[in-house]
């Protein structure tokens, strides 16, 4: 039995309306407005409309096509914002909720994991989810010892399910990507494609969970929950309260946000260095704000080691672009390949192309915001802007490229969450290689 719809049929159909329900509404707009309806307000119903019937489907066929719409959910800061709107509500759906599998299959995937014995192992044991997710779903239960736990089940055929959805999601991609304006996801579903075993490997994921609990155990800021045990598609750790960084991002109060804001900037810094692991999957489903006011950290699916933290090259280029050091920051971007070596470019103009990237460190405290998340962006895209043409003699090593990934998602959920952070201070404390006083030779 099976709860992801994996036939290859019924998924490409299901994915491929999307592209055609968008034309059907394109050309009903274009009859409103042949009819006198203002075209500003079709154009919103539009794309309100595309956005229930695409973030809809995607939830319903779970798996990669779920997932998928989590990454989207995370980045939504950088589009415009006359587009964002429209999405922003669907987005949010996707990042903590999903159908839950049947009762029968919850049953036979507990007993091919845990033993037909399994309810033996618990105390008691909720059988409505907790929580669904793009592979799995999350039951909240109570170990034969006390504690209470979460237990997360992967959803039968989850595999073939992830690799087909980013396979048909790229075909569609390449073929007709305009009903999503803005993005090109093709980079991403390469990735994800290349990543499907680790995120189906509960034991791996029990591994870096672990190790993240023991390198924060006690930690005043943040809290990882400990494995209590694992065995095939079934994790079981401990059990943590509190609220969604999503909620607070949709509902929370000044005061919250703030919290919260602080309390994940330290964590996406502070990880690396400490259990020499990135928590790859920044979208503020994955973290919670306990009473204590401690950031509590979840679903560990997606983890790369980092066995010397971060590299202390990150800190190096931002201690050049904070000094205004236009020739140390060229030079260190060519050395590292974030320059091709046939790029001709001049110092002063890489500097200010990079320069509003360290906004943030300038001030005691800075409020990431998606206007200023859109101003950053907008000055490699924009039409006729100079920046745009330097750009393209940039360069992304591969060797970077998840780190990058991690921290654009990560500054998209800052945005979200809208509060103040002593960045300046933390990036001090935590990024190797980031030297505040560092005033070169080489300083313009």
């Amino acid at each position: 039995m099976t709860d992801i719809p994996r036939r290859a049929l019924h998924r490409t159909v299901k994915l491929a309306g999307l592209p055609l329900g968008v034309a059907g509404r394109a050309a009903i707009g274009a009859g409103r407005r042949i009819g006198g309806e203002s075209a500003s307000a079709i154009t919103v119903e539009l794309q309100r409309r595309t956005a229930e019937q695409l973030f809809s489907t995607l939830g319903e066929l779970k798996g990669g096509a779920m997932k998928v719409g989590q990454a989207l959910s995370v980045v939504e800061g950088a589009l415009p914002e006359e587009l964002v709107e429209p999405y922003r509500a669907a987005l949010t759906k996707l990042q903590e909720s999903a159908p839950p599998m049947p009762q029968a299959s919850l049953d036979a995937v507990l007993t091919d994991s845990l033993g037909a014995d399994w309810p033996d192992l618990f105390s008691s044991f909720d059988t409505a989810p907790a929580a669904c997710a793009s592979i799995g779903q999350v039951h909240r239960a109570v170990w034969s010892d006390g504690r209470e736990v979460a237990v997360k089940v992967q959803y039968p055929g989850a595999g073939p399910a992830l690799v087909g959805d980013f396979r048909r999601l790229a075909l569609l991609a390449r073929v007709s990507w305009g009903w999503l304006p803005g993005l090109d996801l093709r980079p991403l579903l390469t990735e994800l494609i290349g990543r499907v075993e680790d995120e189906l490997d509960y034991a791996r994921e029990a591994r870096h969970q672990e190790q993240f609990a023991q390198a924060f155990d006690g930690d005043p800021a943040v809290v990882v929950p400990h494995v209590v045990h694992q065995a095939g598609d079934v994790l079981i750790t401990e059990w943590l309260d509190g609220e969604s960084l999503a909620s607070i991002a949709a509902t929370g109060d000044p005061d919250r946000r703030a919290q919260a804001s602080a309390a994940y900037l330290t964590f996406l810094l502070s990880g690396p260095q400490r259990a020499r692991l990135l928590h790859a999957d920044p979208h503020p489903g994955n973290f919670r704000l306990m009473p204590d006011g401690r950031l509590g950290v979840l679903d560990f699916g997606a983890v790369d080691p980092l066995p010397d933290g971060l590299p202390s090259v990150l800190g190096e280029i931002l201690s050049t672009v904070m000094a205004e050091d236009a020739q140390g920051l060229a030079t260190c971007l060519r050395r590292e390949g974030f320059i091709r070596p046939d790029a001709r470019c001049e110092p002063a103009d890489v500097l200010d192309l990079i320069a509003p990237f360290a906004e943030p460190l300038h001030p005691p405290e800075f409020t990431f915001t998606r206007q200023w998340l859109r101003s950053v962006t907008r000055r490699f895209s924009e039409p006729g802007r100079e920046t745009v043409q330097l750009g393209l003699q940039l360069s992304l090593p591969p060797r970077y490229l998840l780190i990058h990934r991690v921290w654009l998602g990560g500054i998209g959920v800052l945005c979200q969450l809208h509060g103040p952070i002593p960045a300046r201070r933390l990036v001090a404390e935590w990024l190797p290689g980031y030297d505040p006083d560092s005033r070169s030779p080489h300083r313009r």
